[in-house]
């Protein structure tokens, strides 16, 4: 009578026992003689031996399923030319894995382990995948939001080849200059700007500042537009002419050689070495101060300019960009006249700063995409100016204790002029706080009676 090898199962009692295993896993139930009989079974009948099992070597594992002994086997006979092939038993299952053989190991049945499953991964693992994703995310973004903000950029302005240039000196020198372009404004934006002209033409300086940065914060020296200065000897771009140096008003070097002639003019007056160049135009101005949700300003006393168009009461107000444009540009209602307007002008670009900076434009994704490309857009910068410099200058504009604001020294008296009335600069001083500057010392900060 052929009988069957016990069968594995995943019930009751140890796992990885046979079918018919009592409980407590002791001996499997086995078919002897169409009986099922419990306990070890040593001979064709189930008393016949009492003796323990032999140990195991393969081939008693067929004889105790067959319900025979050692002693009773005989072997049939075998050619010898046709060697009789013996199974040789499987190594023991692995620890642990005793539940995926056959057998529980003391039946003599042939183990077969099965593949141990991949252990979890740690938390700690998990954690650093997440990290170093998010690090390539955060990377990718970075240098895509890099390439697109320096390609918004408009240069085309080369320092390098602005002629008899100071020596460096230590710190960093921006100057930032406001222009009266008007370019890309339609005649109702020109209308209701109260910047009259037309939009071809020729551009001038509105305003003009230093910005020294070093290692005792920030200092931004204001430049009126009609300080009297030396304009060093140029040739005219359109023309071909050349001129030889003379006296003239600051911002007539911008009007006759552009942006080169006026770096090379406040680098001849000032002794300072220019690092960086931004200008912005009124059009631009506007944008910015529009796109980041208009600027608060706080003023001591009334204004009413019907030139510039500016009409406010004593106290705060949130300007847009068409009352901000008016109130950088008015200087009819200041005692001090262009010195009041500059003051007015480092007021208002500390307060754009620091509205540029705050939660409320930072938090709005899309009011800050609409600050940065409004600002990239509007300005011309030098060709060494990247986004990182333009962040920097945002930065020290927002005022604080590290931050001193001044004009330049100027003896406070008009000078009769062939160009018109000028301002008359005080060179003993003024040449002081250069050299501070150039030598990246801190300059006092003047009082402006804000």
């Amino acid at each position: 009578m052929t009988h069957r090898r016990p069968r594995r199962f995943r019930g009751g009692g140890k796992r990885g026992g046979v079918r018919g295993a009592s409980a407590q896993g002791t001996e499997p139930s086995r078919v002897v003689s169409g009986r099922i009989v419990d306990g070890p079974v040593y001979g064709a009948d189930a008393g016949a031996h009492t003796a323990p099992p032999p140990p195991y070597d393969g081939l008693h594992d067929g004889l105790y399923d067959a319900g025979l002994s050692a002693d009773t086997f005989v072997p049939p006979a075998v050619s010898p030319a046709v060697p009789l092939a013996v199974r040789e038993p499987a190594a023991p299952a692995p620890s642990g894995d005793v539940g995926d053989a056959i057998g529980d190991g003391r039946s003599g049945g042939y183990g077969r382990s099965e593949r141990r499953p991949r252990p979890p991964r740690s938390r700690g693992r998990k954690f650093a995948l997440l990290v170093l994703t998010l690090v390539v995310a955060l990377v990718t973004v970075s240098v895509s939001g890099y390439v697109w903000a320096d390609s918004a950029l408009t240069k085309g302005i080369d320092l390098g080849a602005v002629k008899d240039r100071p020596a460096p000196g230590k710190g960093t020198n921006y100057l930032i200059v406001g222009s009266d372009s008007r370019e890309g404004m339609s005649a109702q934006d020109r209308e209701a700007l109260h910047t009259g002209g037309s939009a071809d033409a020729g551009r001038r300086t509105d305003s003009m500042m230093l910005l020294h940065t070093g290692a005792h914060g920030t200092t931004m020296v204001s430049l009126p537009r009609d300080s009297w200065m030396t304009v060093p000897a140029y040739v005219r771009t359109d023309t071909g002419v050349h001129h030889p140096a003379r006296k003239h008003k600051l911002n007539a070097a911008f009007s006759l050689g552009g942006a080169p002639l006026l770096v090379r003019t406040v680098e001849a007056n000032t002794g300072l070495r220019i690092d960086h160049y931004a200008e912005i135009g009124f059009s631009g101005f506007v944008g910015i101060v529009n796109a980041v949700g208009g600027v608060r300003m706080c003023l001591d006393h009334a204004v009413r300019d019907p030139k510039s168009g500016l009409d406010l009461t004593e106290g705060c107000h949130t300007l847009d960009g068409r009352g901000a444009l008016a109130f950088v540009r008015q200087r009819h209602q200041e005692k001090e006249g262009d010195l009041g307007r500059t003051r007015n002008q480092q007021r208002f670009l500390a307060a754009l700063g620091e509205k540029a900076a705050s939660p409320e434009v930072l938090s709005n994704p899309r009011k800050a995409f609409s600050a940065a490309s409004t600002g990239l857009g509007a300005l011309t910068v030098d060709n060494d100016t990247h986004p990182q410099d333009l962040v920097s200058v945002f930065r020290m504009m927002r005022g604080g204790a590290g931050l001193a604001r001044l004009n330049i020294p100027v003896t406070g008296r008009g000078l009769s002029t062939p160009a018109g009335s000028a301002v008359e600069v005080d060179w003993k001083p003024a040449r002081k706080v250069f050299e501070q500057l150039r030598k990246d010392r801190p300059v006092p900060e003047e009082d402006d009676g804000s």
